[in-house]
This record gives structure tokens, C-alpha cells and sequence, in this order.
């Protein structure tokens, strides 16, 4: 009980007349034996009416549940008769202790009973008792028995909104949310904000994927409070607000105790959602909401709502089956009304979210609130009870449906984009691409949600019919993908074919091919260091590495031809340097050697110029094409050099022509495809 001041104890009725004391002690009798149904029962209320008048406490259980006398009868009519007018009187002067006690109550609106000290409390209980007693009994007096009734309800109606509110438990938000247990897309370092196409194009992706500084979800992780309950009334005050509950069902006040009960929690519900950062609003102002706040309120919502469920609703129905438990419609009707406006404000934020304009980074983070949604509904037909309880769970399952539908509408609308993205900007060293980076590291994040879209892309037979008859695909393999498994293929293809008419923007043939390994072999290497690489299979991996290969031949092809084919045997010289056959034709040879070695140089030095400002990022790529272009390269030199090389040492100038040893062609071709522009004759290998 509160330790406030209490209120000053009512002053005790005037003391009746010796033959009126007589029946004031007679009327509490009649009420004790009447409404108690044992001696320890009769022993409480002859306490508290003792209260009323202190003559009361004289009263004992021998007067109520004397020893029956052996010897005398059942009782005789006249003393049948005369118990019975005394019952009406006892009755009467019961009710008007009681009726005193309410008045004088009432008299001091600005006291408080459930402040006031136990003995109080337990006294002005009584009274309410008895008045209301008495107004069931019905005969004469009833009308006084109304009003006392009828202000004693007001008053307990008051002090039940009273310690609902002072007994509040505040709730605190940080030991509520729930950890994260999916990957985060600050995580993958490819994402971030740079990674943008053509923002001049209208069916550019701009931006990362639910933007670069979000994570995979707020997701579904574990519950905190799994172990623990959160009670949003104190304990110390349940027994109270039961009691006045009890009192105020029995006298027919249930209507006026569910709108009291239901107005407080509605309240406090709403400001739990204020502190958890669960926002009321309407659909126009969430569709007009910038992406990057409304990830954060998407995150936040998701984060509410298992806090909602878990936490809030869950204390909700506790507090209900405790403080209401005098009926069990009323408790139904008091929940589901008390926590209708907290779900509905939960769900019109997800099914404002279900109407925004489609975009593909708000896939992931529609898949937290779908899969959190989803995760709850069977915890929320625990909670809700009834027909009526049966309406917010179609209500809730509804919203679900709808982000369902979102999901689908805009990973439709990403493979949409994908085909359409048509920007017209090279990469100008031939890297890899932002929209390469962008698409693979998002459909790694989508296979986190897999058994989740799995069920969201079953009934879609549009991947699979699109798939059916391509070449390239395995189609004993296409067979068995998951729906997801088929999703990705086709938006992996699409990836492919626009990177393939991206690749034609490039006039030099040879940087179209580092371009198209560049981009190939980063989203082979996506697809074998995550899930992907189970969905695809070994046959599209192998498929992709063997076209890498293609492209390195490709490359080396139209690269180095030309620079090679300068050292190819035409007639020229004996190749024994001894300088044989005529003077004139001796020195025609001399010539054509010296062409050579000038137009290699030549060949070789524009390709240096240029490639080495083209990039190849990954490491072992790079290293791979300098080795074969050095099996290539360096021999055939070596070997001419060694062939004729001598000729020109014998000439005007020989430095002119042979202008590196095999060694420093070696080094010259280790500063390929670092992307910095490097002098031919200040490599950084030669220093």
C-alpha cells in the first residue's frame, strides 16, 4: 500500500439509542452470517464493520455459528418469524453504516482510498459491499441504495484510472530491441554510396541496396526477453485494481469499468509505441518520406514489432486475465479493445509501405518486416481470443499478404531495371562495372531471405518458362532450383546480357575483353564465396570460368599478334650474323632487320602506353595474363634477338633499334594492368 498520507479516517455514526445499539448489532450479524461462508470469512468482515461502529467488534463467531442445543427442536414459527424481521433490520442498519462511510468518502473527492491506509481501504470495500447488497436485495431504502451505489462506483472508476496511471511501469527501449543475426550490407565492401549508374538514364539504380549505411535486417534475431515478462502495472497494485474490478462487475458498472480500463491502456500503449520509435503515419506522408529516414523507420518498425507482440501485447493479456478476471468476455472485449489501436498502428505502417513507388533496395528490408510479420502471427492467435480476435489476425495476415505482393512487385521491377539500364558511360580502364558490383552483392544479400522467397516465388512459373529453352543453361539442373534458385538465374542473365552490350562501347577490342573478364570472373567469384554457388551449380561456374579463358585467349590474340608477327621469318639474313651474300643484299637485310626491331618497339611501347592504365583488379587475373603474356612474348623475342641481333650491333646507332634485353621486357610487361600511367622508360620495375 502507498505510503502517501492518508486520508482523514471518516468520523463514526452517532451513537444510536441502547435498544437502537441493539439492532445496529443485530444488522451486522445478519450481514456477516448472510454473506460469509466460513468463520474465518465472518472474522474479516466483523473487523471491518467494526469500523462502521465499534460496538460491532463485541460480535464474535459464537453468535454467528452457535453449537446446536441437543435438546431443543428445529425451531419453533414465532422465532422463525422474529429471526426474520430482525434479518430487515439488521440489513438496514448495515447499509446505513455503510451508506455514511460512501458519503463522507464522497465528500472529499480530492482524498484518495487506495492511498489512504490498509484499514481504510478494507473498510470503504466493505461498505461498497454492503450497499451493493443491498441495492440486489431490493425493499425499502432502495433508492439510497442506488446513489450510494452509484457513487461509490464513480469513485472506485476514478481510483482505478488513478493507479493504473501512478502504477505504470515505463518501459525502456534500449533493453528491448532484438539482435541482428543476418549479414549487413555495411559488411560487403563493394557496396557503397558511389556505386551508381547513369543517374542521367531513368532506369538507373542509384545507390546501394537498402542503402550503404543499413544492415540486413533488423532482423529477426533472438528475444531478450524470451526468460523474462514485462508487467506494464506493478505488481503491488494488481490486487487493487482486481478488487475494484470485481466490485464494479457485480454492481453492473462493466461498461463503465471496460471504458475506464480501456482508455488508460489505450494511452499508455501509445506512448510505448512514442518511445519505441513506432511512429503514427498516414499513407500519404510515408510515400512522401526520403528513402534513406524511411529505412530507418522500416528498421525501427521491425525492431517495434516483436517488441509489440513479444512485450507489450503479451503484458497486456496478462494484466487483462489478472485485474479482470470476474468475467471472461469482459476480459476478451478489454484486451482486444485496449490493443487495437496499438496493432492498427503497427499494420498501417506496414500497409503503407506495401504502396510506395517500387525500387529494388527496398526489397531486404520489406523481407524483415514480411518475415517478422509472419513470425508473430501465431503468438498473436494466442493473444487474441474470440470472433473479434479472429478479425485482427485476418487483419494482420492481410498485411502480410500485401508485403508479399511487394516483394514480388519490386524484385519484378529489378529485373525490369536490369534490362533496361542502358547508360552509355565505358568504364574507362575497363574495371569492374558499379552495376556488376551492385547486382551481385544484392542477390547475395536475397539469399539470406531464401526459404522466405522461396515461399513468396513458388507459384511464379515465369522464371522457369524464360529459363527452359535457353543454351546456356543446364536444364536437368533448372529442373531442381528452389523458385529462387530460378529468380537469380534469370537475373544474373539479364546482368550478363546488358555488361555484354556495355562491352561494344569499347573501340579497342582487346580492353572490351579485360572489361568483360574484369566483370565475369567478379561475379563467378560472388557466386563461389556465398550460397550462390549451391543454387547456380557447378555447371553455370564452369560454364562462366571456361568463357573467362575464352576472353584471356581473346585478349592475347588481338594484343600481341601484331607485335609478335614482326618477328617471323621472311628470307631475310642467314641468321648466322657472319654478314654473308653480296655487299647490296647484305645490306638490304640489315634494313629489314632493323624495320623490325623498330616496329616492335614501336607495336610494343603503344600497347605499354595504354594498357598500363588498364585495370584488373583481382590479383591472380592479373598475375595470370602478365605470365601468359610473357610465354608468349619473351621467347619469340629472346630468340630473335638472338638471331639477328648481331646484325644490328654491326650497324650506325644499334641502341636506335634494339632498345631492351629480354629482361627488361620481363619488367616492362609486370606494370600492365595496374591502372596508373607509367613512362616506357621509367618503369617502376627497371628502377
Amino acid at each position: 500500500m502507498s505510503s502517501a498520507a492518508p486520508a482523514p479516517p471518516p468520523p463514526q455514526p452517532e451513537s444510536p439509542s441502547a435498544g437502537g445499539g441493539d439492532k445496529v448489532l443485530a444488522a451486522a450479524q445478519h450481514i456477516v452470517k448472510s454473506l460469509a461462508t466460513s468463520k474465518n470469512a465472518a472474522d474479516d468482515m466483523i473487523r471491518i464493520l467494526s469500523g462502521f461502529d465499534n460496538r460491532l467488534s463485541s460480535i464474535t463467531n459464537d453468535h454467528l455459528f452457535p453449537s446446536p442445543d441437543p435438546s431443543s427442536g428445529s425451531g419453533s414459527g414465532s422465532a422463525s418469524a422474529s429471526g426474520s424481521s430482525a434479518s430487515e433490520i439488521s440489513a438496514a442498519a448495515a447499509f446505513d453504516a455503510a451508506d455514511q462511510l460512501i458519503q463522507l468518502w464522497d465528500a472529499t473527492p480530492e482524498a484518495l482510498v487506495f492511498e489512504a491506509p490498509e484499514d481504510d481501504v478494507a473498510q470503504y470495500l466493505a461498505a461498497v459491499d454492503v450497499a451493493v447488497e443491498h441495492l440486489a436485495r431490493g425493499g425499502p431504502g432502495g433508492a439510497r441504495a442506488g446513489v450510494a451505489v452509484q457513487l461509490a462506483m464513480a469513485r472506485l472508476e476514478e481510483e482505478l484510472r488513478h493507479l493504473m496511471v501512478r502504477h505504470a511501469v515505463p518501459i525502456d527501449p534500449t533493453g528491448l530491441f532484438f539482435s541482428l543475426r543476418r549479414l549487413s550490407l555495411e559488411s560487403m565492401d563493394d557496396l557503397d554510396a558511389s556505386s551508381e549508374f547513369d543517374a542521367a538514364t531513368p532506369h538507373s539504380l542509384d545507390g546501394t541496396p537498402a542503402g550503404s549505411e543499413t544492415a540486413r535486417g533488423a532482423a529477426l534475431g533472438s528475444n531478450p526477453f524470451e526468460d523474462q515478462v514485462f508487467d506494464p502495472v506493478r505488481p503491488e497494485a494488481v490486487d487493487e485494481l482486481r478488487a475494484i474490478a470485481d466490485r464494479m462487475a457485480r454492481a453492473g458498472y462493466s461498461r463503465e469499468l471496460a471504458d475506464a480500463y480501456c482508455g488508460v491502456r489505450r494511452d499508455l500503449l501509445d506512448e510505448y509505441l512514442s518511445v519505441l520509435g513506432v511512429e503514427r503515419l498516414s499513407i500519404d506522408e510515408v510515400q512522401r518520406i526520403e528513402w534513406k529516414l524511411l529505412n530507418d523507420k522500416m528498421k525501427k518498425w521491425v525492431q517495434g514489432v516483436k517488441t509489440v507482440v513479444r512485450v507489450l501485447l503479451a503484458g497486456e493479456r496478462r494484466l487483462c486475465d489478472q485485474v479482470l478476471a470476474v468475467s471472461d468476455d469482459l476480459m476478451e472485449e478489454c484486451f482486444l479493445e485496449s490493443t487495437k489501436g496499438c496493432i492498427m498502428q503497427i499494420l498501417s505502417f506496414g500497409d503503407a509501405v506495401t504502396v510506395c513507388p517500387r525500387s529494388p533496395e527496398k526489397v531486404p528490408r520489406i523481407l524483415d518486416m514480411y518475415e517478422v510479420l509472419a513470425e508473430v502471427i501465431p503468438e498473436m492467435r494466442d493473444l487474441c481470443i474470440g470472433s473479434s480476435g479472429d478479425g485482427v489476425i485476418s487483419d494482420v495476415q492481410a498485411i502480410l499478404d500485401r508485403l508479399g505482393d511487394a516483394v514480388r512487385g519490386n524484385l519484378f521491377e529489378f529485373g525490369k531495371m536490369l534490362q533496361q539500364e542502358t547508360s552509355r558511360r565505358a568504364m574507362t580502364a575497363g574495371e569492374i562495372h558499379p552495376m556488376t558490383r551492385y547486382v551481385m552483392n544484392y542477390l547475395r544479400l536475397l539469399v539470406v531471405y531464401s526459404e522466405t522467397l522461396d515461399v513468396l516465388l513458388a507459384d511464379d512459373n515465369s522464371d522457369h518458362d524464360a529459363l527452359r529453352n535457353s543454351d546456356d543453361q543446364d536444364q536437368e539442373h533448372l529442373e531442381s532450383m528452389t523458385p529462387l534458385g530460378r529468380r537469380l538465374l534469370k537475373l544474373i542473365s539479364y546482368l550478363e546480357a546488358n555488361l555484354e552490350e556495355k562491352s561494344k562501347l569499347y573501340e579497342d577490342a582487346a580492353l572490351e575483353c579485360i572489361f568483360a573478364m574484369n566483370n565475369l570472373l567478379y561475379i563467378v567469384q560472388k557466386v563461389k564465396d556465398s550460397e550462390l554457388g549451391k543454387i547456380l551449380g557447378d555447371h553455370w561456374i564452369k560454364r562462366r570460368s571456361g568463357k573467362i579463358r575464352q576472353y584471356s585467349k581473346s585478349y592475347l590474340r588481338i594484343s600481341w599478334t601484331k607485335p609478335l608477327s614482326y618477328f617471323k621469318e621472311d628470307g631475310y639474313g642467314s641468321g648466322s650474323g657472319s654478314g654473308s651474300g653480296s655487299g647490296s643484299g647484305h645490306s638490304s637485310s640489315r634494313m629489314s632487320i632493323k624495320e623490325k626491331f623498330k616496329n616492335f618497339n614501336m607495336a610494343f611501347e603503344e600497347i605499354y602506353r595504354n594498357q598500363t592504365l588498364w585495370k584488373v583488379p583481382d590479383p591472380q587475373l592479373r598475375e595470370e595474363l602478365k605470365i601468359s603474356i610473357s610465354e608468349n612474348v619473351i621467347p619469340a623475342y629472346r630468340a630473335f634477338l638472338g638471331r639477328y641481333g648481331n646484325q644490328v650491333d654491326g650497324g650506325r646507332n644499334p641502341g636506335k633499334y634494339i632498345k631492351y634485353t629480354p629482361d627488361d621486357l620481363e619488367s616492362q610487361l609486370s606494370d600492365l594492368f595496374e591502372g596508373s600511367s607509367v613512362s616506357v622508360n621509367n618503369s617502376r620495375r627497371r628502377a
